[in-house]
């Protein structure tokens, strides 16, 4: 009998998987040995990270998107369903259609998503970079900017980590290339007592933030915002006024995890070496979906599913497993629009920031231009 393996989500962790098994597996799959299949809610397949490039017009909209069936392997059965009950007890998942899914592994990769509606107005009276429609309404109204306090407001949990930075260095140079640099100010907020959740990464923001003159208030947990009056308040008590608010909306899990009793807020408790779901030996988590206090970006993702690729053609084809996930993480990070910098760590090694270049920030467009061969697993 064919063993079968379910991804669930059709994101960048889910198609590596899907795509890694097929170059893995080749044998198998050809005989029937074995089946891939992924359940997707879409049948567009998404360059996320290109998105934060979108408000600036450094990215076209075409570019962002492929059709999904086009980027995974022919071998893979690919449905557009969206699966509403992942039942780790039975070995089984059921879709929005009413279809049924035996499986003798499972790969839950389904992701996150913004809550803006959380905050009381923030939908309303802030815009974002998260979503296509928010990355198109701040294009807007970055393309009507006169001038103005502008405030850079980061809610927690979020993926990307480093976005909220980037996007500040972004706005920047974008204020300074409008002649608008000096009749704008930029106040950047932080939830907690420092300017980033990685110390390193935090210590190497502040003097850069001090040299451009960008302001910035920690110990900022956003409470509310008033459209009205353009302001935005904190539980701490600080109400600050804006003539342009960017936020980094409170992020919680896919709804399908809580509502298959997985894990709390959309995040499934996960061993942070193995990437089993915790008290499994069948359901692997990767991506955004662990709670493994990593960062939530496209490069954890993508080191996570090549882990789980090699242990799942591994125990499927000899029965043993093959290595351990050691929480490698590299980010480029964007420090204007012409320059940038990297970070790499791990759960043993912390980052370490280096100074900004143009070459890196040309790495970068470069790693823009490659996404496609990294989903389909050739990176």
């Amino acid at each position: 009998m064919a063993k079968n393996i379910v991804i669930v989500g059709g994101g960048l962790a889910g198609t590596i998987v899907a795509n890694g098994l097929c170059r893995q597996l080749g044998e198998p799959l050809r005989s029937g040995e074995i089946v891939i299949t992924v359940l997707g809610a879409t049948n567009t397949h998404l360059y996320q990270p290109g998105l934060l490039y979108l408000p600036f017009g450094r990215f076209r909209e075409t570019d962002l998107f492929r059709n999904q069936r086009k980027v995974l392997d022919r071998r893979v059965n690919f449905y557009v369903d969206p699966v509403k009950n992942i039942d780790v007890e039975n070995n089984t998942v059921a879709t929005e259609s009413g279809k049924t899914f035996d499986y003798d592994y499972v790969v839950i990769a389904t992701g996150s998503r913004i809550r803006p509606e959380t905050v009381p107005g923030m939908t309303e009276g802030a815009h974002w970079f998260y979503d296509l429609d928010g990355a198109r309404k701040l294009r807007d109204a970055l393309c009507h900017f006169e001038g103005g306090k502008v405030v850079v407001n980061v809610n927690v949990p979020h993926k990307c980590p480093v976005a909220p930075l980037e996007v500040v260095f972004m706005l920047y140079d974008f204020l300074a290339e409008r002649g608008l640099g000096d009749k704008s100010e930029i106040l950047y907020t932080y939830p907690i007592g420092r300017l980033h959740s990685l110390e390193p990464v935090a210590a190497w923001a502040k003097p850069e933030f001090d040299k451009y003159g960008i302001k910035y208030e920690t110990f900022f947990n956003t409470k509310e915002v008033d459209p009205e009056a353009k302001t935005i308040t904190s539980e701490e008590g600080s109400t600050l006024p804006y003539d342009l608010l960017v936020t980094i909306p409170p992020h919680t899990g896919a709804q399908v995890v809580e509502d298959s009793g997985l894990g709390a807020g959309g995040w499934v408790p996960t061993e942070r070496e193995t990437l089993l779901r915790e008290g499994s030996t069948n359901v692997f988590v990767v991506g955004d979906t662990t709670n493994i206090p990593i960062s939530k970006a496209g490069s954890t993702a993508h080191f996570e599913a090549d882990t789980i690729v090699d242990n799942l053609a591994s125990l499927v084809m000899e029965g043993c497993w093959a290595r351990q996930y050691d929480g490698k993480v590299f980010c480029f990070v964007e420090t204007g629009l012409n320059s940038g910098t990297y970070i790499w760590f791990n759960y043993t090694t912390p980052p370490n920031p280096g100074p900004p270049s143009q070459m890196i920030h040309w790495f970068k467009l470069a790693y823009n231009r490659l996404y496609w061969l990294s989903a389909r697993g050739l990176l």
